[in-house]
């Protein structure tokens, strides 16, 4: 192990090259900005790179405040959590780099659809704002008689709280109205279409606990092949037929293209 003076001098020499790093990245973006629209246009590429995004956060040049990229992360996946519980509105980053969250509403359903919002809304948020510490968000209360505020804590590799967020090709190109069953990590799930949005759910029955590959699709309402029991899956999979069944909705979240869905780990 290298001696007290040794270790200081190794560390003079890192941070001597993070600065370093960080000049030149500060130069490429301030060119690029006196390039005009051309250089504008650059940056935002650059900027929507995971990568380099991550770099440009490091030393506080991203050209995208952490509220817009925050906000942009909420449209998203918007339209997913609406199947769950309603709008959430943004309140704020405080000091210390914690986002703060209210949903309007609640879940609708299960202690499923609980975790399901809280691993998207976690996800979208860590990777458009690396820089951010927590989420907490208030009302993210499933429909049980002991509502409680759930905190949001970033989790150690993956920042999923347990799960584990998996690429699944070819889904994305689902028209509405089409599903089809897939693997991820080893579970067997069902990915569905309804208008513009797509939905996972573990693919069993809560009923019967059948396989939902060829169930009916129509709108909204998947149909099991076996039972005939109807799910709704804007509304987290309940069942039209009994309020104390449902599907186990699983996150999906979808950027540029790529679909990932996140499965018990």
């Amino acid at each position: 192990m290298a001696s007290p003076p040794a270790w200081e001098r190794v560390e003079e020499l890192v941070a001597l090259l993070v600065d370093l790093y960080g000049r030149g990245l500060a130069r490429i973006t301030q060119i690029a900005e006196d390039q005009g629209a051309a250089g504008q246009d650059l940056i935002a590429r650059l900027a929507a790179d995971e990568f380099v995004a991550s770099l440009l956060v490091l030393h506080g040049l991203h050209p995208v405040a952490v509220e817009e990229r925050i906000q942009g992360a909420l449209e998203k996946v918007r339209p997913y959590l609406g199947s769950h519980a309603g709008g959430v509105e943004f309140l704020g980053v405080d000091g210390e780099g914690v986002v703060h969250l209210r949903l309007e509403g609640s879940c609708d359903g299960c202690p499923s659809s609980l975790v399901t919002v809280k691993l998207a809304i976690e996800r979208a948020i860590h990777e458009a704002a690396p820089e951010v510490t927590r989420v907490e968000v208030e009302n993210l209360v499933a429909a049980t008689p002991a509502p409680r505020l759930a905190q949001i804590q970033p989790s150690p590799g993956n920042g999923s709280g347990g799960a584990k967020w998996a690429a699944v090709d070819g889904v994305s190109r689902l028209s509405p109205g089409e599903m089809t069953a897939v693997e991820v990590e080893g579970s067997r799930v069902v990915v569905c279409r309804v208008d513009g949005t797509l939905y996972a759910y573990r693919n069993a029955c809560s009923s019967c606990g059948s396989d939902l590959a060829a169930a009916g699709l129509e709108g909204q309402l998947l149909t099991c092949p076996a039972c005939g029991q109807r799910y709704d899956l804007r509304l987290a999979g309940r069942s039209l037929e009994s309020r104390d069944l449902h599907l186990e909705p699983l996150p999906l979240l979808t950027n540029e293209g790529q679909v990932k869905i996140a499965v018990a780990s």
